[in-house]
């Protein structure tokens, strides 16, 4: 492992090594995302539209399963490898890399019994429901290669290798590009065509995955002899890895709440938030590949004891998110409707996209803060603080401020539920920190001073 890059590269420079890899593939399944968005929308159908957005919960859901093995185990194994117990991180990577892809068959079975109802659930009408179960049942189907790509991205990175994390997801990206017009238009499989792409660009990233670990990595490993795991330690993956997951999972359940919500206003409402959570993912993405990006070496000196590089590494990332976040906030405010514009022909559904999407930018410079302080709570091992912030910005904050701001304002207090979120748990997420992490930080000066 580079302890060279952990321990002594100035701050800045390996925060941005660790990141921008991170940063880059975040940007590529970005583009693939807006891709995949421009092509839908090409077919000029509102209802193919509303229901491939209303099963977007779906692949989240998918994601938040493989976060509980990717960012649990990445967190305790770089604070195993920041305190050099090599063999103690090598039987827990076991343990995540195989562990999630048998999870993912589980989930597989579970999302296929139970399709109608779920579909229902997510707000399917007589008009979307057989386009979103095309798309849903393929997304389904492909969900132990969706989960198990989460754990690898998120652990090759805890050995410094943050550029193979990067190349296999841009590589199930590229694939995924190219195969989303041959299965939309050319073999005319409409939303199952774009869930079909979806799954075989994941199947590409996690064959570049296997092999790359096999022949690279250090640390790593997939052979199951070496798999040994106590309870203490399936406690503290999970600990970590559960509030991570519940961050994804409970951003789905924002989305089904979102779109119920919209169901008053038509499904032409429901497709016009379909395309600006995509194209608020212009910000998001970047913002999560930079906070994500440094967990790593928030975790290694964290564990290694090394506060006061740790305090400058936090210090840097605050000044970096909340830079982007407004600066990339704002481009996207102005140009607002001709962002909306870019992905569907239908003036109705640009309209009401523009100020849904000028609503959300204006929380993304508060969620960036939320991000950091999750990312440090992962990181450093603190489950109920990163549990609290998982389950409110998405989940039942904005619950509150749905109802709240809804009944209050209707149409544009609905707009307006995210950002009134974003805002109340910015806040709360800096009172635990300042009550938690940093206290502890301070503490540890203090006796170090002293001694």
């Amino acid at each position: 492992m580079e302890n060279e890059l952990f321990e002594n590269t100035p701050v800045p420079k390996a925060y941005l090594k660790l990141a921008l890899p991170v940063v880059l593939s975040s940007v590529l399944t970005l583009v693939y995302n807006l891709v995949d968005t421009y092509f839908i929308g090409q077919t000029g159908n509102a209802d193919l539209v509303a229901g491939v957005s209303l099963c977007a919960p779906v692949f989240t859901l998918l994601i938040a399963m493989g976060d509980m093995f990717g960012l649990g185990g990445s967190s305790v194994i770089s604070r195993l490898l920041g305190a050099g117990r090599k063999d103690d991180a090598r039987r827990l990577s076991v343990f995540c890399l195989d562990g999630c892809f048998i999870f993912g068959i589980l989930i597989a079975v579970i999302l296929l019994v139970f399709r109608n109802p779920i579909l229902h659930l997510l707000g399917t009408t007589e008009d979307t429901f057989m386009h979103a179960k095309g798309y849903y049942l393929w997304i389904a189907a492909g969900a132990p290669f969706v989960i198990l790509g989460l754990a690898p991205s998120n652990l090759l990175r805890t050995e410094g290798h943050a550029n193979a994390a990067m190349i296999g997801s841009v590589l199930g990206s590229i694939i995924n590009i190219i195969l989303d017009p041959v299965f939309i238009f050319t073999l005319n499989k409409g939303a199952a065509g774009a869930a079909i792409a979806t799954i075989i660009g994941n199947i590409g990233a996690d064959i570049f995955y296997v092999m790359y670990i096999r022949r690279h990595a250090s640390v790593l490993s997939f052979r199951v002899k070496d798999f040994r795991i106590s309870a203490h330690e399936l406690k503290e993956i999970f600990s970590i890895g559960i509030p991570s997951s519940i961050t994804n999972l409970v951003q789905s359940i924002g989305v089904v709440l979102m779109n119920n919500a919209l169901l008053p206003y038509g499904n032409q409402s429901i497709a016009a938030y379909g395309i600006v959570a995509k194209v608020t993912m212009i910000v998001i993405m970047v913002l999560v590949g930079f906070a994500f990006g440094g967990q790593p070496l928030y975790g290694y000196l964290y564990g290694a004891q090394k506060k006061t590089r740790l305090k400058e590494a936090i210090r840097f990332a605050f000044v970096l998110e909340l830079s982007l976040a407004c600066a990339l906030s704002l481009i996207l405010y102005v140009n607002a409707g001709h962002a909306v514009a870019l992905f569907i022909d239908n003036q109705a559904i640009v309209g009401a996209g523009t100020p849904m999407l000028r609503a959300l930018l204006a929380g993304m410079p508060f969620m960036s803060v939320v991000l950091i302080i999750t990312c440090l709570f992962q990181s450093t091992g603190k489950a109920w603080q990163a549990l609290v912030l998982s389950a409110s910005r998405q989940g039942i904050v904005f619950a509150l401020m749905l109802v709240i701001l809804g009944r209050l304002l209707g149409y544009d207090g609905i707009l307006h539920a995210q950002p009134a979120s974003d805002i109340l748990t910015a806040l709360l997420a800096v009172f635990l920190v300042r009550k938690s992490l940093l206290e502890e930080l301070k503490e540890t000066e203090n006796i170090t001073a002293a001694a």
